[in-house]
């Protein structure tokens, strides 16, 4: 008899929880947090204040949190429409977990709830992440961007080339302005 060989087992798919910030007790929405600061060396606590209030997509491994991405409502302006926009925030893997799927499998779940609750997704992405977000079917936005600021409207030229946008149910015209809410911090 010949010994016969299993094939090599393929990594499970990621396993996420989507909850609601409302939903998520402390101790999980430290550990995201902590993990965010230890993504990102540049997170601001405002950072992290962007990313509560809406839907948190959670990774967890051996009951360790090792992924976080969450998508909150704001508001863009474009071409004289006000469009309800789910915009994701504070997507991050553990360093030694990355390259397995779980960022995929937690896009999946928050472009899911982009495509059923809003007119568009959108999200401001480092030159790193261009890729992951092109092959998803984000597109850059060509046009300038604005921000509605307590001073009335200013440009936000400096995130020009780094916002992408999921088209969902909204016809765009990506080299139109788009003006987005104020906020503390980083607006885009």
């Amino acid at each position: 008899m010949t010994p016969t060989t299993s094939p090599t087992p393929r990594p499970r798919t990621a396993e996420v929880r989507l909850a609601h910030t409302s939903d998520v007790d402390t101790a999980t929405l430290k550990a995201a947090r902590a993990l965010l600061y230890d993504v990102f060396d540049d997170m601001t606590s405002e950072d992290w204040e962007h990313a509560l209030g809406g839907m948190h997509a959670l990774v967890h491994e051996g009951g360790e949190l090792i992924g976080h991405a969450s998508v909150v409502q704001r508001r863009l302006l474009h071409n004289g429409h006000a469009l309800r926009c789910g915009y994701v925030e504070g997507v991050g893997v553990r360093a030694d977990r990355r390259g397995r799927g779980h960022g995929a499998a937690m896009m999946d779940a928050l472009e899911r709830v982009i495509r059923n609750a809003y007119d568009l997704g959108a999200l401001g992405a480092s030159d790193e992440a261009t890729a992951f977000y092109t092959a998803r079917g984000w597109q850059p936005w060509r046009g300038r961007s604005w921000t509605f600021t307590p001073d009335g409207i200013q440009r936000t030229p400096e995130e020009d080339g780094c916002i992408y946008v999921l088209p969902t149910s909204v016809p765009l015209d990506l080299d139109a302005d788009l003006t987005c809410d104020w906020r503390e911090g980083d607006v885009w």
